[in-house]
């Protein structure tokens, strides 16, 4: 009897252990707020918030709920769902539905009781979005997840300080998405479709299965810009670490892929790529990006839907200087000239680049060397449309074109994963290898070169390179873009390999020619 028991007991040890092992451990709690009973009344926010909460609790979520709130029952639940955080680590998160408007770059959601007449009303009839960031960061939550669809038309004109919502940066452990871009007017969606445009599709993408965050919100951004015809482009603003999907509800490190699972997924993609690579319509790349929203080639295609349908809309404040920013912009121009010092290991060279052709799906820029004297030749560069590397001179060629930055919007916290098939000149004794590039950007600064003094995005990338006889590391690499430039400002690149001292390259945009 006494071995039954144990044995019993060691079954059911085992059970538990492997249920707790494979349950969700974060307490996960979510404020759903839809406030369409204005004086001017919304039409589809309350049904918003009551899809969203219903979908929400399917995916385990504790949901506290506010339709139609007051300013009093809004701060309330605000109250409420930091009590029930607090202290537990949890994930906390904020979906708000209705109008929102800002003041002096700070962001507000407007309550049905608010009767709003001067900006000097607006703090005290409204709720500052920033008091649940607060909340948030007083509970000790491991993530939190602010989700405003709150650009709707503003009855409020005259009163803000500018359209739509105001830009932020996510606070640590944060992740902001807006319906759209910071400055933009949000649609309020159909009767027949009974809610908002973005919620719309943010509910069909969180009942997916593997509905990991980024990639849930950057689908439902080409989803939303795709059926908006480019006018709504969503805007999200991350600085998590972790990983989080809404099906699986659990935060966890990030897994890096090995050699061989980057190999197989970059493989897969470029199959996808390769059947569609000359297209021109935007469908195809739509379609791709909503099946590989991170994958290697993502951001080629991002930059290609920007070069076919060229999105007409500017992003309040999310340029490197604070000021506005163009979504897609063309950089390169004819008569250009960027000359650069490289400095390595105390050497310096000259590196000049001279746009000599820029046509609808080709530029052309030469790479010179001056300093040497002849030494290094000179070589073509080969751009496409999108700016993306094809080709330098005889030496390589990049398939799909080489991207040095994200294909969108430049903005703090994005992350990006690259890959192309690099051939070398030399032929059969140098296969082709594939290089997957990581790129983070980490913080806006402001550079006084011998070019000048610019506002530039500082990115940090990394990664490797592979063939079939093996893998080397990729150099870690400091990028400083400044938005308007198709080139770096500054670059300082770190070589290490074993048995030698480290290689540090430093580049500086010394002088810069615009052509027209």
């Amino acid at each position: 009897m006494t071995r039954v028991l144990r044995t019993l007991f060691a079954t059911f040890a085992l059970a538990l252990a492997s249920a707790q092992a494979q349950a969700p451990i974060d307490l996960k709690v979510a404020l759903v707020i839809g406030n369409a009973g204005y004086q001017r009344a919304l039409l589809n926010p309350v049904n918003d918030a009551k899809a969203m909460g219903e979908t929400l609790r399917g995916l385990g979520f504790e949901v506290i709920e506010v339709r139609d709130g007051s300013k009093v029952q809004m701060a309330e639940a605000i109250n409420k769902l930091q009590a029930t955080l607090k202290g537990k680590q949890g994930v906390g998160m904020l979906y708000y539905a209705g109008h929102g408007l800002q003041i002096d770059a700070r962001n507000f959601m407007v309550p049905v009781d608010a009767r709003i007449a001067k900006a000097g009303d607006v703090p005290a009839q409204t709720v500052d979005v920033a008091a649940v960031i607060d909340a948030f960061k007083t509970a000790g939550n491991r993530m939190s997840i602010v989700v405003l669809d709150a650009c709707r038309d503003n009855p409020f004109g005259g009163i803000t300080t500018g359209k739509g919502l105001a830009p932020l940066d996510a606070p640590s452990g944060t992740f902001l998405a807006y319906a759209t871009a910071p400055g933009n007017v949000a649609s309020d969606g159909e009767a027949a479709s009974g809610n908002g445009l973005y919620t719309q599709y943010l509910l069909q993408e969180l009942k997916k299965p593997q509905a990991r965050i980024e990639d849930v919100f950057k689908r439902v951004r080409f989803a939303v810009r795709k059926a908006s015809n480019g006018k709504q482009i969503p805007w999200e603003s991350t600085s998590l670490e972790d990983d989080f999907q809404f099906n699986e509800g659990r935060v966890q490190a990030p897994v890096k892929p090995s050699t061989a699972q980057l190999r197989t997924s970059f493989e897969q993609e470029k199959l996808d790529w390769d059947r569609i690579k000359d297209s021109r319509n935007p469908d195809d790349f739509y379609a791709f990006v909503q099946r590989y929203p991170s994958g290697p080639i993502a951001e080629a295609a991002h930059a290609l839907l920007n070069f076919l349908t060229k999105p007409d809309l500017t992003v309040q404040g999310a340029g490197a200087d604070g000021k506005d920013q163009r979504y897609a912009v063309d950089k390169f121009r004819p008569g250009d000239v960027y000359e650069n010092r490289v400095t390595t290991n105390g050497s310096e060279m000259t590196i000049v680049y001279r746009v000599m052709k820029v046509e609808a799906d080709r530029i052309e820029v030469m790479l010179e060397y001056p300093s040497s004297k002849g030494a290094i030749p000179n070589s073509l560069q080969v751009f496409d449309g999108t700016g993306g590397l094809k080709q330098v001179g005889e030496f390589a060629r990049y398939d799909p074109p080489q991207h040095f930055v994200p294909g969108g919007l430049l903005q703090i916290g994005a992350r990006w994963t690259a890959a192309y098939l690099v051939t070398y000149g030399g032929g059969a004794n140098q296969p082709p290898r594939t290089i997957s590039m990581d790129g983070k950007i980490v913080a806006r600064e402001a550079l006084t070169l011998p070019a000048g003094k610019f506002h530039a995005f500082r990115m940090e990338t990394g990664g490797k390179s592979f063939d079939s006889k093996g893998e080397q590391p990729v150099p870690k690499t400091t990028v400083w873009m400044a938005p308007e430039l198709p080139v770096p400002v500054r670059t300082d690149t770190v070589i290490e390999m074993p048995g030698i001292p480290a290689i540090k390259s430093v580049m500086e945009l010394m002088k810069v020619t615009r052509g027209t």
